[in-house]
């Protein structure tokens, strides 16, 4: 299980310039993205009965979460330091993960940060008495649009007259529901519910200091408090201002 505790940084001085390091990482997660994918839908017959199909999945479940972050660090203009360049990269990515559009996002992502667990913020909801059903359709709700419902729609249907539907179903479509579901736990659910001392200004707890469960869990965005109060840092900086922090 993932221990919350409130995290206090011990320095907001700026890291040296990232440069295009993000744009490298970006692509990186993008590349590994589409061609495991390409390669599960033409080339692979899975044998159920093993578990390989099943790790698979998780695999290219986490590189559906890798997606989303590089959308959400795009959201902060923490992917290239040209704006052009990164707000092509959160397109992109965004849209691979089901459809997501970057422009829709970005507001609502922001507005979060600005308001966190207030009936302003788009990802909050009953935060003294959490329920993880109804927060997780509030928060669909919010990020989900019926055009993109359509859109995976068409694509499932589209996909399955080349590859077989088993293959698409495990690896393209299920991915990106189970992906969902690990973003809203890990990054909005467990660091955002229940009451926070009132020292607590970004309203957000951090998991303990563990850097490869925090890496595999959501690309270390359980250091959610060193995210709101350095929002300035990429997902791969984290750690750092994790392992900074007292």
């Amino acid at each position: 299980m993932q221990q919350i505790s409130t995290a206090t940084v011990s320095s907001k001085v700026r890291p040296e310039p990232l440069g295009y390091k993000g744009v490298a990482v970006a692509v990186a997660i993008v590349v590994c993205w589409a061609g495991l994918l390409t390669w599960l839908l033409a080339a692979y017959r899975p044998d159920w009965r093993t578990p390989w199909p099943y790790l698979l999945a998780l695999l290219q479940t986490h590189l559906y979460t890798g997606l989303f972050i590089t959308a959400h660090d795009a959201m902060h203009g923490v992917v290239s330091p040209n704006k052009r360049l990164n707000n092509a990269l959160g397109t992109v990515a965004a849209g691979l993960f089901a459809y997501n559009w970057f422009p829709r996002l970005l507001p609502r992502h922001h507005a979060h940060h600005r308001h966190v667990a207030t009936p302003h913020d788009p990802d909050f909801h009953d935060g003294q008495h959490p329920n993880f059903l109804l927060w997780l359709l509030r928060f669909a709700r919010n990020y989900i649009t019926i055009g993109q419902v359509v859109l995976m729609a068409l694509t499932f249907n589209v996909l399955k007259l080349f590859f077989p539907t088993a293959n698409v179903v495990a690896f393209w479509m299920l991915p990106a529901v189970l992906a969902t579901i690990q973003l809203f736990y890990f990054g909005t659910y467990l660091p955002h519910r229940g009451e926070h001392d009132a020292a607590n200004q970004h309203k957000s707890r951090s998991q303990g200091k563990q850097h490869l469960w925090a890496f595999v869990s959501c690309y270390f965005f359980g250091y959610h408090y060193e995210h709101h109060d350095q929002p300035y840092l990429p997902w791969w900086r984290l750690w750092r201002a994790k392992a900074d922090g007292k």
